[in-house]
């Protein structure tokens, strides 16, 4: 337990570098819009001065963090916090050390957004994250289960580029911060979901029996589903094998080599859970 939690801290930690690095060399010199709380707390502070962007900026993640307590408990508070505190004291770090100077938008976008989400999602990967809108996704995505985690942080963000765009009238900015959202957003998920990512198998065949008996001695798990054929109006099983993508080669050769014949479908699966793939976590990410 405590070698896991060690792990966790490490890896959030190599995170917020990643994130620092990408915030630092590609977002502020080529003035990108993140949208986020800051982009609301930039906007409230236009149309109420008084207000200061850091303040605003507390008071909205200070019931953002009540709420994640509440949800997803304490040691997800923690990490959470570890990990805002840690990547704002890189950030700031790493531009008294070394300034970086603009470059081109779309290339600034592009490698940013990489960037961005690779660090993103190697903290969400540990169940932990920077706050702002990050945390605002989590806590939605348990009411949209069905929309992955960079899709729901893609909508508030981008929301928020479109409001900050009509504001301070930066329609360039906003056309290239979406771009680094759009990115970022699909990297995120791909370090989120991806390592449990896989190919799923329907095989229709007449020998059924000497493929099934191939698979299992290639240790690829199958199952077995009734089905009846309409046209013979026979009993015909369906064998389901669900194969990190690697592995659907093998599935390939066998069935080809045992019936050249046989009815082969296979289909992208986004997340497969269960013994030998990855583990479904409570908090639903």
């Amino acid at each position: 337990m405590k070698k896991a939690l060690i792990k966790d801290y490490l890896i959030i930690t190599f995170g917020c570098v990643v994130y620092a690095i990408a915030f630092d060399w590609f977002y502020v010199p080529n003035n990108l819009t993140c949208g986020g709380l800051t982009g609301i707390a930039q906007i409230i502070h236009h149309f109420i001065p008084a207000l200061t962007v850091g303040t605003t900026l507390i008071a909205m993640n200070v019931p953002l963090y009540l709420l994640a307590y509440k949800h997803y408990g304490m040691d997800f508070l923690i990490k959470s916090l570890y990990a805002m505190a840690l990547s704002s004291i890189l950030v700031d770090v790493l531009a008294s050390l070394y300034t970086f100077h603009p470059m081109d938008e779309l290339l600034a976008c592009l490698y940013g957004g990489v960037l961005l989400g690779a660090g993103c999602g190697l903290i969400n990967r540990r169940e932990a994250n920077t706050g702002g809108t990050e945390l605002l996704s989590w806590i939605l995505k348990r009411r949209l289960p069905q929309l992955s985690l960079g899709n729901v942080m893609l909508g508030l963000d981008l929301t928020v580029i479109i409001a900050y765009a009509a504001v301070f009238r930066k329609i360039d900015n906003a056309l290239y911060g979406g771009i680094a959202l759009f990115v970022t957003s699909k990297v995120i998920d791909l370090f989120v979901y991806g390592g449990n990512s896989g190919k799923l198998a329907h095989i229709i065949s007449a020998k059924e029996s000497e493929i099934t008996n191939a698979l299992l001695a290639e240790g690829v798990g199958v199952t077995k589903l009734r089905a009846i054929g309409a046209y013979t109006n026979t009993d015909r099983p369906i064998l389901l094998c669900a194969v990190r993508r690697r592995e659907i080669i093998t599935v390939k050769r066998i069935v080809k080599e045992l019936d050249p014949d046989a009815f082969f479908i296979i289909s992208d699966t986004s997340e497969v859970l269960g013994e030998g793939f990855g583990e479904y976590s409570p908090n639903g990410i």
